[in-house]
């Protein structure tokens, strides 16, 4: 589906963990509204060019050239890749106006024996590497005018807990604060920062329980509306924050969750 929207037409973004899953719906909703977009992977390069095939056939779709769109390798967990991504996306672009701090992975494990290096390396990434990455599309922001916009991917687990998933958990928690700092230190300085807080998704990610239907429909008892989201559903919740509709938003965490962060089992009156 192409998209008529325009909000962002004209801008630059760079979006993380763009080769699947919402880092990819993101990148073709960006696209559709006229955004030119950097997609960056750290495994598939087969995943991440069937993704850059995608944003330039929306892209000409939509009506907008597609030729400046571009796929960059880097581990957002590491400075000096981070450093070379960035170096990279300024030397193709005149500007970079939004970042998607969008990449992130999770394992299982009961919380008193899960391995301190798989801690270290989730955190890593899903959340140093956002540190990372906003710091320097700040840096960046802040040298020219016209201040630009972060946007985080973080979860209904930055409030509710995950156990079994202690990482995970901790880093999206990391998520909600780190948004509302740079959100605030920088608020005045044209810059705004905010998170998308996904639930249950139908991404590869959760394919386990996806593609079960006795699984699928476990999960889905859980929500509130009755079904999980597609990523389609979440990518336009980052295409308004990162547009000018939400001028005046920053700091906040949108739960897009189909309720799951209401706290369904409090619908019937059983405690009081």
């Amino acid at each position: 589906m192409a998209y008529q929207c325009r909000r962002l037409e004209g801008k630059f973004a760079l979006v993380t963990g763009a080769s699947r899953g919402i880092g990819r719906a993101v990148a073709l909703r960006f696209a559709e509204e006229g955004a030119v977009v950097t997609i960056n992977y750290a495994g598939s390069p087969a995943a991440a060019d069937e993704t850059l095939a995608l944003v330039k056939a929306a892209s000409t779709k939509a009506g907008f050239p597609a030729d400046r769109h571009q796929v960059i390798k880097a581990d957002v967990s590491d400075p000096v890749a981070v450093g070379a991504m960035f170096a990279q996306v300024q030397r193709a672009w005149p500007r970079l106006d939004i970042l998607v701090n969008n990449a992130g992975i999770q394992a299982s494990a009961p919380s008193h024996a899960t391995p301190l290096a798989e801690y270290q390396h989730i955190l890593g990434v899903n959340l140093t590497g956002a540190l990372l990455c906003a710091q320097a599309a700040l840096t960046h922001f802040l040298s020219r005018p016209g201040g630009g916009s972060i946007l985080n991917c973080s979860s209904v687990h930055e409030i509710i807990p995950k156990p079994g998933y202690i990482a995970y958990s901790v880093s999206k928690g990391g998520m909600g604060n780190l948004t509302r700092t740079l959100a605030l230190e920088y608020a005045d300085r044209g810059i705004r920062v905010n998170a998308v807080g996904p639930g249950a998704t139908l991404t590869d990610m959760n394919d386990a329980w996806a593609n079960d239907p006795k699984a699928r429909r476990g999960v889905e008892s859980h929500i509130p509306m009755g079904r999980a989201a597609t990523p389609e559903e979440i990518a336009s919740v980052f295409a308004f924050l990162a547009s000018d509709d939400a001028s005046y938003v920053t700091g906040q965490t949108l739960y897009a969750c189909g309720g799951i962060t209401l706290y369904g089992d409090f619908k019937q009156n059983w405690a009081s």
